[in-house]
Formats: structure tokens, sequence, C-alpha cells
């Protein structure tokens, strides 16, 4: 075992008088040595109750034969950090974190490892760390929060706070209601309801094999979240003795697998970012015009919020990810799974118990998957859009460029209803390296919704959007403005043409009069000079690579 570093021969002696002062016995040092990565903060409601979850974690590992050691690793809620300076550091951390998992489990020589996750970047830096150690790993997502309530309406935190601000600023609705829902949109512990990115990175890990069945949708406040805990603690010490490690379960037919059930489910824009970026960790090639090829010949069989109308908790009853995969299984490929089933044989053995939350490919919601790469003038590297939230009406689109530099320009001209019906909103220097960080726009895409400007306007950026966001919002713009991408030769008044149909995305400028903005192009000052982002800003690579880091 990988333990043996620290706990066999002479020269360990102090290594083990230290393990025996955390408590340790004699006999626990044959035992695997099991890590549990735990994201619980007070700070995010999808982590607030998972000291029970590291509980029960600990319990199947000593059940199993092992030797638990929980640790952390940092969380941050786009939710309360979006719109300000905080949502710079979101993606940044998630390469934090599996940095964080590689130096832990290295240096204390873990055999095998759960992961204890929930929210957007947490998971999917989980899984990155496991992949670049290969080590035996578990995920296990914390669950999704059951719906708040105004008497018998389902509230959301998208729909019911974002786009609420748009709804207020337009009169709709008034002071007291805003209030209201504020208060009752979030009733408790768990994943923002919907399939934001959170829900959405539970629901790949899943599909990948990398966490139990049905763990993805049940929910956080449910007992069966408990005893899929405690079960991956017993299955980690399982996995560790037949030396079933990361890259075994992670191979190129399971990256395939995760993708199509995403584009099943119609999931967040987010997921072309972290799957790649994982998918890379683990020596497997994963691009954007894999995820475009399988979400074009994958029916979207789900209606999830929020461009659809259902819920996680709709999901979970209706059978969840095995419900899924059971609609998929002649398209699926049969791979190894953590819990020692095959692929097939989960989603055989599945129940669906509601025929239109998730329905049969022939009568699927859309004939393509959830998430659309359009190329063209604009974006010659690729942009993503998730074609399943943008109408019918939006999918062909021209409009007039309306150009901003930053987030905050835009949210300050939506709010001032200086947003005109038939433009285009471009935001850039908002990508990997420009953001730097690339922070989500979800507040204002989700203003844009609430003023009722989803069916005649469309946001384009080289930041990205939250898996909450709906209408016709293009992200990931490749490449980005801050290294010279034709995003930044944008200005006022340029035509813009959109067809998601045909995947193309242009910027309707002569050739001679791009190259003219081009030679006078000048970058700008970088936004962060210190610190972690002024870091990362020199290491990381751009949208359509995943926005990895590397050395320079």
């Amino acid at each position: 075992m990988r333990s043996d570093k620290i706990t066999k021969g002479l020269e360990r002696v102090p290594a083990r008088a230290l393990l025996y002062a955390t408590g340790l016995n004699r006999e626990d040092l044959g035992k695997p040595f099991i890590g549990i990565a735990s994201s619980f903060t007070d700070l995010i409601p999808g982590h607030v109750h998972m000291r029970s979850l590291e509980r029960a974690i600990e319990k199947g590992v000593h059940a199993g034969g092992g030797v638990s050691f929980i640790f952390g690793v940092p969380g941050i809620c786009d939710g309360i950090a979006m719109g300000h300076a905080g949502m710079h550091y979101s993606l940044a951390s998630r390469d934090l974190i599996a940095d964080i998992i590689e130096c832990v489990v290295s240096a204390h020589c873990l055999d095998g490892l759960v992961m204890l996750t929930n929210c957007d970047k947490i998971t999917p830096g989980m899984l990155m760390g496991a992949a670049r150690l290969d080590i035996p790993g578990i995920v296990v997502t914390a669950g999704p929060m059951v719906s708040g309530r105004s008497g018998k309406q389902k509230l959301s935190l998208v729909k019911d706070t974002f786009e609420a601000v748009g709804r207020r600023r337009k009169g709709e609705i008034s002071d007291e209601e805003l209030s209201c829902l504020e208060m009752e949109a979030c009733p408790g512990p768990g994943s923002c309801q919907g399939l934001y990115t959170a829900n959405t990175m539970a629901c790949v890990s899943e599909a990948l094999g990398m966490s139990l069945p049905r763990c993805a949708a049940s929910l956080a406040i449910s007992s069966e979240k408990e005893r899929i805990a405690y079960k991956s603690g017993q299955q980690i010490v399982e996995i560790v003795r037949k030396g079933i490690t990361a890259r075994k379960i992670m191979t190129k037919k399971a990256f395939e697998n995760a993708i199509m059930v995403d584009m099943a489910l119609g999931g967040s824009t987010n997921s072309c970012l972290h799957i790649p970026a994982i998918a890379k960790e683990a020596g497997v090639e994963v691009d954007l015009k894999l995820c475009d090829a399988i979400s074009a010949r994958t029916p979207h069989i789900t209606s999830m919020q929020p461009g659809g109308e259902y819920l996680l908790e709709d999901l979970y009853y209706a059978g969840g990810i095995p419900a899924v995969m059971k609609r998929l299984c002649d398209d699926l490929h049969d791979c190894a799974t953590v819990s020692g089933l095959s692929t097939k044989e989960i989603a055989k053995a599945a129940e669906i118990h509601d025929e239109d939350v998730i329905r049969a490919k022939e009568k699927a919601y859309h004939k393509e998957g959830g998430i659309a790469v359009l190329y063209g003038s604009l974006s010659p590297n690729g942009a993503v859009v998730k074609q399943s939230a943008v109408s019918e009406k939006m999918m062909q689109f021209k409009g007039v460029a309306k150009v901003f530099d930053s987030e905050e320009a835009a949210m300050a001209a939506i709010m001032n209803a200086q947003i005109n019906k038939g433009m285009v909103v471009i935001i850039r220097y908002e990508g990997p390296r420009g953001g730097p960080g690339m922070r989500e726009m979800l507040s204002p895409t989700a203003a844009l919704v609430g003023m009722g400007l989803e069916e005649s306007v469309a946001l384009i950026t080289d930041g990205r959007f939250s898996g909450g966001t709906q209408g016709p919002c293009i992200g990931h713009v490749s490449p980005e403005a801050m290294v010279g991408g034709p995003i930044a030769l944008v200005e006022d008044g340029d035509e813009i043409i959109i067809d998601i149909s045909k995947r193309r995305l242009d910027l309707n400028v002569a050739t001679e009069v791009l190259a003219k903005r081009k030679a006078r192009w000048v970058p700008p000052k970088p936004k962060i000079m210190q610190g972690l982002l002024a870091r990362y800003a020199k290491c990381v690579t751009s949208a359509d690579k995943g926005a990895v880091l590397v050395a320079e």
C-alpha cells in the first residue's frame, strides 16, 4: 500500500510516533489509510450539513476495515461571490483544490480518497486531483436543496432571486414580494435546486462512474444521502484492496458516457470547462469538438430549470441518474464504476418513475443535447451556448453590438434600461486571463430575463455563465479579448450574426477593417497585479482548453 512508506521500516519510527499521537493503535498501521477530503464550511448552503456526512463516511471506512483521516479543502459559493470582485476567485479555486489534494495525499501517503463535495468548482477540482495522482477515489456529492415554497408555488434560487431583480426593476413585483422571495427561495442545506453547475457536475461524476448509483440526485436532507456516504466509505476500502485507481474508472469511454448524460440532461455550459480539465489530468483527450459531436447525436430528454420546468428533487423521485442512463443504455459504453457494477448493469436495473421528467428518446424535448459549440469569425476556437435553454425564435439572430469591457459596466447599463431590443451585449476582458478567472455572468443574464428581453437581446462574452443562465447567452468565446481575439476588436454598432443550428457565431465586419483595428489594438493593463490571481493569469490556458494551468 502507499501508506507503507510511512508505516513500515526502522527509519519510520518518527512517523509512526506521530501517527500514534493522533490516536491510532498499532493494528491500525496495517489497514488502508483513507483520506476524506471535505469541503465543509459554514459559508455555503450546499456544505453546511457535511459534518454528518463526514461521520457517515468515517463509519463506512471503519466498517470496511480502513482508517479514516479528514482534511479540508476550501469552498466558494458562486451565488454569493457573483457580481463583484469575489467571482474572480471561483474558477481559480478549482485548480487550487486539485493542488491541495495532491499535496495532502502525496505528503501523507494515503491509500484511497473519499471526496465529500457539492458546489461548482469543488467537485471538478477534487476529481482533477484524484485523476492526477491516479489514486483510488470515490466522490460523495452532498445533495441538492429542496425547493422553496410560496403557498403552493415552488421556488428556486435563480428564477426567484436573480431573475426577480429584473422583474423588480421592470415593476412587475413589489419590494414586499421580492423580500418574501429572497427569504423563501432557499429553505435549507443543499446545492441550488436546478440543473446548475453544482448539480451538473454531481450528475457528471455519477455518470463517469466515480460516485455510487443515485448519489447525484439524492437530496441533501435525505437519509438516503447518509446511507450513500456510509456505503462510499465501505467501498473505498474495497477498491483500494483491489487496486482500482481513478484512471481505471476515468477512461475515454467513461468520459464519453458522462458527456452523453450531461447533454441528455441539458446541463451547465461550465461542464465544457470542467470535463476537459478532469480528462487532461487523467491523461485522456477531451475537447469541445467531442462535446459538440456527442450533443448533436444525443436527444435532450429532461426539462430541467433554468431552461425547463423541473428541479433536481423531481429528477430524484423520477429515478435519478440511473434512470437517465436506462434511457440511453443502448448508446452508452459499458464501463467499470466505483460501485463494482458496470454502467449497463446500473442502467438495466434502474426504474423510471415519471415518463415526463425523464422522457423516452423518441419523445425527447429536443432532438439534440443541451450544449452547442459555435465557431466563426467571432469565435475561431469555439464558443459555448446552452441551446436547450434558448427559444426556437432566438436560435438564429442578427443584432447590433453594444460593447462593454467589464461585467459591472454591462450590468449598470442593463439596470439603467440602456439595452434595447435588437442589441447583442458584448462583455469582454472577462476571460480566464483577462478576468482574471473567467467570472460567471448570471446577474446580467438573469436581469435580462427578468426584464423580458430574452426573446430580443443576445449576450456574448469571453467569460462564462452560471448553470442558471437561460436565453441566447454565448460564453467561452475563444481566443479571449486579453490575448487579442476577435472579440477585442468589436465596436458598438457592428453586426453580429448568431446561428446556433448551424453552429456559427460571426462578426459581420470586413476583413480589412478588422485588420486595421487589430493593428492599433493594445492589450489593457491587467486588472489584478498581485497575489493568487496575478499568478493565475500568467499560467491559465484559454477556455477552449478547459482553462487549466500550465507552467510558464
